[in-house]
């Protein structure tokens, strides 16, 4: 067998080991799914409800919108003139924290190992960025909503009211705090809560 052809096996092979881990769930609509096949995440958001308060069926809403419950997720690539020119930002991980944000969580709370395509990491960095934004805005940690237009806003936008130019951000917030119910209710339903 020539060198190109064993290469490419051993590529091949490679890449199919490493990429089983940041598949998303199944049935991304069911959180009683999500959970069943990855209890782990339960775990994780039970973990940092505890500590800081955010309800789970919020941080799952969040994680859906920002990432789908992919741990490597990034947001996709720029072009010029047909060429790539980097990514739209740094957002990377469950929690699509761009690289600024999450060093500040690291360094305050996290510490420099925190990664964000682990869960248990991602979720409390939700937490503690939900924390600030309530402390900072006064938003309640249960109010999905205003909450989630203060993550992709960032805080400083959401304060400035960047959110009112963007009707489909307004759209996208509503299907969040929707998505947050319904998560909140099957999670119930199957007493996962």
């Amino acid at each position: 067998m020539s060198k190109p052809i064993r290469a490419l096996i051993l590529c091949l092979l490679v890449s199919a080991c490493g990429s089983s881990s940041y598949e998303a769930p199944k049935n991304l609509d069911n959180a009683c799914s999500i959970v069943k096949q990855r209890p782990h995440y339960l775990d994780a958001m039970q973990r940092t409800e505890r500590r800081w308060g955010v309800p789970v069926a919020v941080q799952m809403a969040t994680i859906y919108q920002e990432s789908k419950f992919i741990a490597n997720a990034r947001t996709p690539m720029r072009y010029s003139m047909g060429m790539p020119a980097g990514r739209i930002s740094s957002a990377y991980g469950y929690s699509q924290a761009l690289d600024g944000t999450w060093e500040e969580y690291q360094n305050e709370e996290g510490g420099r190992r925190a990664r964000r395509d682990n869960i248990r990491h991602a979720t409390d960095f939700m937490g503690w960025y939900f924390n600030k934004t309530q402390d900072g805005l006064g938003i309640p940690l249960n109010d999905t909503k205003h909450q989630y237009l203060a993550y992709h806003e960032g805080r400083t936008g959401y304060a400035r009211g960047s959110y009112r130019q963007k009707a489909w951000l307004m759209e996208v917030s509503d299907e969040v705090a929707l998505r947050a119910i319904m998560y909140d209710t099957q999670l119930k339903s199957c007493g996962m809560v």
